[in-house]
């Protein structure tokens, strides 16, 4: 099976990359490796949408959350799914019309460098805390294949994540990812049936009947109880959308669309084929928990172990390439991701303001191999992987909100910055410190702080100063496109 995996990753990665490699040396565009040039088509911007936020978290994270909270953990794919919608009718639409590179590209242009500057370390440092999920990820999925340890499994499978993108940068990704979302959705349905013909009674009803009966009802409920509703899912929502619905990783992917309309018509194939993931995952989650042998592994890898077991050598194989492959489609393009933003907003309008295209992909290729070299190492550390996530998303709620009335209502760069760096502060210390205990409120999730806080500094702010117009509001919206190198 670890053959198997291996073979398919590298043949596919590598193969396509050199040949998307040999075609772009052929045809000098703008932006290729950051952008693919603007050109993707509907298939290829839709499937790299839905993998781009189908990654650790949804695969390895909802097995593991299906233990704590039951079938209500499907809430971190659909809040994914209200994403997405944002992203391809709002968001995405707006920073493809700007013509910009990075989200904090269009920061400059909206308010100034040092609202760019702000936000492009932490965009950067905050994807990079995703990457060392993903990198957890990576690593749990060969520890299920093998006898390596994680950290062993995150070494092999960071490499091959590096392969995913450095040969070719976003077009390479893209391309891959249709293979592998075409694989991943025909490995995950008959896996999924033949889990349940390996079940007691030959179906999942016994799941249902191991719940009911151990006095864990709420666990099969989509609405498990009120407290989970109040925290986790609504918690999920805010986070998800208001944090990832400006992120660098996913604007990216808009970005490098052919046009406006490709990203409105890519929704109709993006949200279905992430949402539907997180019923699988949770269904097969919460059998490995019902089922004593797998139980006793923990929720780490309890679920994959119970596929390999379960499945057919050509079947595991199979489906835990694609779920490797879809970790691997997440890490690529927050490595790319990263190093976009370390290229276009910090090494050259600081260091090298006349850089070149071939300087600037040497830059970016550079990039990604120091920080996935690092992630790799940081991924040893096993933190809870939603548990990582939501708290990592909470650091970029406030960015959406700066730039959506920056767009559309208001502009000023003191406002903009005080807004961000309070709810940063505030985030830092409802994690690290008594604060929530002293308000009454351990349990309330980082988003609803930082969402709070940055509304209550923003609106008044732009109430008692005199700022710019939105930059969409403007009737000549010509500078937005000629946005500082």
């Amino acid at each position: 099976m670890l053959i198997a995996v291996l073979a398919y990753e590298v043949v596919l990665i590598v193969g396509l990359g050199l040949w998307i490699q040999r075609w772009q040396a052929k045809h000098a565009e703008k932006d290729q490796f950051a952008l693919a040039g603007r050109s993707l088509p509907i298939p290829v911007v839709a499937v790299t949408m839905a993998l781009t936020v189908l990654g650790t978290a949804h695969i390895l994270g909802v097995f593991e959350m299906a233990w704590i909270l039951g079938a209500a953990a499907v809430w971190f794919s659909l809040a994914h799914v209200i994403l997405l919608v944002v992203v391809c009718l709002g968001t995405g639409l707006w920073v493809r019309r700007l013509g910009v590179t990075t989200v904090p590209q269009l920061l400059d242009t909206a308010y100034g460098l040092e609202t760019r500057l702000f936000v492009s370390c932490v965009m950067a440092g905050v994807m990079f805390g995703i990457l060392t999920v993903e990198a957890q990820g990576i690593g749990i999925i060969f520890a299920s294949l093998t006898d390596w340890g994680i950290a062993t499994g995150a070494i092999v499978g960071g490499v091959i994540g590096i392969l995913y993108v450095i040969l070719a940068g976003m077009k390479e990704i893209g391309w891959v990812n249709v293979v592998n979302a075409t694989v991943m959705y025909i490995g995950l349905v008959l896996a999924t049936i033949f889990v349940a013909f390996k079940l007691p009674g030959g179906s999942f009803d016994s799941v249902g009947e191991f719940y009911q009966q151990s006095g864990q009802a709420h666990m099969i409920s989509i609405f498990g109880n009120i407290e989970i509703i109040q925290t986790f899912v609504l918690g999920t929502i805010v986070a998800v959308v208001f944090s990832q619905g400006t992120n660098q990783m996913l604007m990216q992917v808009a970005m490098a669309a052919e046009s406006e309309k490709v990203i409105r018509r890519a929704l109709w194939i993006a949200a279905p084929l992430n949402g539907l993931f997180g019923v699988f995952a949770v269904a097969l989650g919460l059998a490995a928990k019902s089922i004593p042998e797998f139980q006793a592994l923990g929720q780490k890898v309890a679920a994959t172990n119970m596929l390999v077991a379960y499945l057919p050598p050509w079947l595991g194989a199979l489906l835990l390439a694609s779920f490797l492959a879809a970790i691997l489609s997440t890490f690529a393009i927050l490595a790319l991701a990263i190093a976009t933003i370390f290229a276009n907003d910090i090494f050259r309008p600081l260091y090298r303001p006349t850089s070149s295209e071939a300087t600037q992909t040497r830059v970016m290729r550079l990039t990604i191999v120091v920080v996935a070299g690092i992630a790799i190492g940081v991924a040893a550390f096993l933190p809870p992987i939603l548990a990582a996530m939501n708290w990592l998303f909470a650091w970029l709620v406030p960015v959406f909100w700066v730039v959506v009335l920056g767009l559309f209502w208001k502009r000023h760069q003191g406002v903009a910055i005080t807004a961000l760096l309070v709810s940063w502060i505030l985030n830092s210390l409802w994690s690290f410190s008594s604060l929530p205990a002293v308000l009454g409120v351990p349990g309330a999730p980082n988003a609803y702080v930082t969402l709070t806080a940055v509304l209550l500094v923003l609106i008044p702010g732009n109430l008692l100063v005199s700022g710019r117009p939105g930059l969409l509001r403007s009737e000549n919206t010509e500078p937005a496109v000629q946005v500082r190198a």
